[in-house]
């Protein structure tokens, strides 16, 4: 191979490893980057044990999140803490052989991350937009085979690109840069940053957007329905309303924070190669960094805007984890916690009945 054949010597006096960071700015990009490998890698943990020992959230929908929250824990685990090091440091000290497989992997998690994104906006909506079919069309068979194709693709995608070098053939300097430099860069070539581009990003972006967009549009129309609706059975459909809002607020709030996080990486991997790759690297390590945050937003969006998933996690931090089915059942534990509030406020001499007694009946 070509990289086998340069000789470095020449090069001993230049470096691109030096840094321009302050020690105190590189002791706090190193704080901010932990907190989020943090956040990212015991966020995604919780909803991965929240899923897996509850027995109400064991649903298609949720084998989905669980696959989600997988993938991300990698990218915490196995991608940022090597990225870490590498953008604080401005250099790669982890060797060529490396910065290949950290490089194909970190495609690969993250398209794979996108793709499950993707996936879970058409179950959404299924769930609003067509209820009736949702149950037929939606099964557990579909969304493992969904969830078998979502890591299947962008590896044999992402792995065969990187491990050929197809990715870099033609870009001059690249094999100098790696070999010599002890640089892992972020680098595409023409060709394939269009391709990448609209594989990896514009097209399953797209098919969420106009998703989301048909979800609104739905609500809208459901919510005048319900507007209109005769005054006697106004309390259920109202209740129905509210929930179809907040499903497309989440949903919306879900979109905006997967484009703030990988458009600005994807647009500039795109221009980049065309012209002449003037980007500046911070740029990139920037950009890139957002895309990481995006697997560190993910469990807190999940955790904060589902209420099972937020009383799941409640019981686990508390320590409240047992492994009888009446212990794994979320509707037991909340039927048992609103008959104890109940009871306590009869001993108080309170007899009026409020929220807390109305969710008992759920």
């Amino acid at each position: 191979m070509e990289i086998e054949k340069l000789n470095c010597s020449q090069f001993q006096n230049v470096s691109f490893c030096s840094t321009n960071h302050y020690l105190g700015t590189r002791l706090g990009l190193y704080m901010f980057f932990t907190c989020s490998i943090t956040i990212t890698i015991f966020g995604n943990f919780g909803i991965i044990i929240t899923i897996a020992h509850f027995k109400q959230l064991h649903s298609a929908t949720n084998l989905l999140i669980l696959s989600l929250a997988s993938t991300d824990m990698c990218i915490g685990i196995f991608i940022m803490p090597y990225s870490m090091v590498r953008t604080v440091e401005n250099c790669w000290y982890f060797g060529n052989l490396y910065c290949k497989i950290h490089y194909g992997f970190d495609m690969t998690l993250g398209v794979i991350s996108i793709f499950h994104l993707c996936i879970i906006a058409v179950d959404r909506l299924y769930a609003v937009c067509k209820p009736l079919h949702y149950p037929v069309k939606i099964t557990l068979p579909v969304i493992k085979r969904l969830v078998f194709f979502c890591w299947l693709a962008p590896m044999i995608f992402s792995l065969g690109l990187v491990i050929s070098n197809s990715h870099v053939s033609g870009i001059e300097g690249y094999d100098l840069l790696v070999q010599c430099f002890n640089v892992c860069p972020i680098t595409f070539n023409k060709l394939w940053s269009v391709v990448v581009f609209f594989t990896c990003f514009f097209s399953p972006g797209a098919v969420m957007v106009g998703i989301y967009v048909k979800i609104f549009m739905v609500s809208q129309k459901h919510s005048k329905l319900i507007k209109n609706a005769i005054v006697d059975s106004n309390r259920s459909q109202t209740a129905s309303g509210r929930k179809e809002h907040k499903a497309a607020r989440k949903l919306a709030i879900l979109m905006g924070v997967f484009l703030s996080c990988w458009m600005p990486f994807f647009v500039t991997l795109l221009i980049d190669p065309f012209v002449n790759f003037t980007t500046p690297k911070e740029f990139f390590e920037v950009f890139n960094w957002f895309s990481y945050i995006n697997s560190t937003c993910n469990p807190i969006l999940y955790g904060f805007l589902y209420p099972w998933f937020r009383k799941g996690l409640k019981h686990i931090i508390s320590g409240k984890i047992c492994y009888s089915d009446a212990c794994a059942n979320l509707f037991l534990m909340n039927r048992k916690l609103c008959k104890k509030k109940q009871t306590n406020r009869k001993l108080g001499g309170v007899e009026k009945r409020n929220i807390h007694s109305v969710a008992c009946k759920v």
